[in-house]
């Protein structure tokens, strides 16, 4: 299973579960993202990126995490995709072999430029970044490998070694990243080393950090980016850093959720846009209250969700009536209780002698919209539970 393949769709179990826990709907987290990003300056791709732009977003996030800790130099995609050239008809052989090559160069590269070095700045020489750069943007090609293999077969990597596989060579690999591709990465570098990640960085050891954390127990493939000393940080490369997609917030909370054991301290979540070099991050609560999860606590969140995941192919559309039963009916089982006289969006207590089901004109807006898309439980539970309320944890 995959977290950014399950938020992909509405129809997945993962989709309606968060959707339904999320009362707030994501605007008014946006309303917060917007009133910290107010940067409108904006560093462009070049024309030769065309569309390799996910390929240099890759590139830069990587960099950005060998900047905080080089503890593992390459990263596990790009190992499970170089290990997957194996099975590749005909030129599995020697693409296997360019890839361990490149492994090999990029980790003493990375080790020789000491790039997690608090005593040295987070650039290195222009000619070091250009082919550090190149390094990373054809180890990024590798890791498509292994998140989508018919997309790998359309990558420069792939086109090359087919038309010549017995003469290709990492220097030869090496020379496919387009110039603007490299230098974008660069460019984006160069603006983190002048922005606020430098003070991140500076008050934070490379054991404070911990690069493309893992989520042990949990049946589900999840790529966050960072955790510098409890932040979850995602690096985002978008070309449009002023918006927040609903997809972006339900997968900075997937994250967290993941975090079953507490394992990360997680804290507080960020997101830093590197086009426009900005920061923005929120305490886990005011985020949690953002998004309106006063169903439930974090910890008891976190149970439900590992529920979930245990219990259904949550990233998929159920295909058959019969898995569409089963889902739905799981649904309905781990929806969170509301008490009598509470909010059926919110679980807020509602006015006396109201026959209202919700407490205000937002949740009964979000009401409507819930109801709509099959949201809330078929029935109005009766039995008490506990609530909590905006602003508690």
């Amino acid at each position: 299973m995959s977290l950014t393949s399950g938020l992909a769709s509405p129809r997945t179990p993962l989709r309606q579960f968060l959707d339904r826990e999320l009362s707030a709907g994501p605007k008014p987290l946006r309303e917060s993202f917007r009133a910290q990003h107010r940067n409108d300056a904006l560093l462009l791709p070049g024309p030769g990126v065309g569309t390799e732009a996910g390929t240099v977003g890759t590139a830069i996030d990587q960099r950005l995490r060998l900047a905080f800790t080089a503890a593992a130099p390459l990263d596990l995609a790009t190992a499970f995709g170089i290990k997957l050239t194996s099975e590749i008809p005909r030129i599995g052989h020697q693409l296997r072999t360019i890839g361990e090559e490149l492994a090999a160069r990029l980790t003493e590269t990375v080790y020789r430029l000491r790039l997690d070095d608090r005593d040295a700045s987070i650039e290195r020489a222009h000619d070091e970044e250009r082919d550090l750069a190149r390094l990373l943007l054809v180890a990024a090609w590798f890791q498509v490998l292994a998140r989508t293999p018919i997309g790998f077969a359309h990558t420069p990597l792939a086109c090359s070694i087919w038309k010549d596989a017995e003469g290709f060579t990492l220097p030869r690999l090496l020379e496919l990243p387009h110039d603007d591709l490299v230098a974008d990465v660069v460019a984006q570098l160069y603006q983190a080393a002048e922005g606020p990640l430098l003070a991140l960085r500076a008050r934070t050891t490379p054991q404070d950090c911990t690069g493309g954390p893992t989520f042990a127990g949990a049946d589900i493939t999840a790529d966050a980016d960072l955790v510098i000393d409890g932040l979850l940080l995602d690096v985002k490369s978008t070309r449009h850093p002023h918006h927040l997609p609903k997809s972006t917030a339900w997968q900075l909370l997937g994250y967290l959720l993941l975090d079953t054991h507490d394992r990360y301290r997680i804290d507080s979540l960020g997101l830093y846009l590197t086009r426009s070099g900005t920061l923005v991050s929120w305490p886990v609560e005011e985020y949690l209250d953002l998004l309106g999860t006063c169903h439930r606590d974090l910890p008891t969140l976190r149970t439900v969700f590992a529920e979930l995941l245990r219990n259904c192919t949550a990233d998929a559309i159920p295909t058959h009536h019969r898995e569409e039963h089963r889902t739905r009916l799981l649904l309905e089982r781990l929806a969170p209780v509301i008490a009598p006289g509470h909010c059926l969006v919110c679980a807020q207590p509602l006015p006396a002698r109201t026959i209202r089901e919700y407490c205000s004109p937002w949740c009964g807006s979000r009401l409507q919209t819930l109801r709509r898309n099959g949201l809330l439980s078929r029935h109005r539970r009766t039995e008490a539970a506990p609530y909590r309320a905006s602003g508690t944890q």
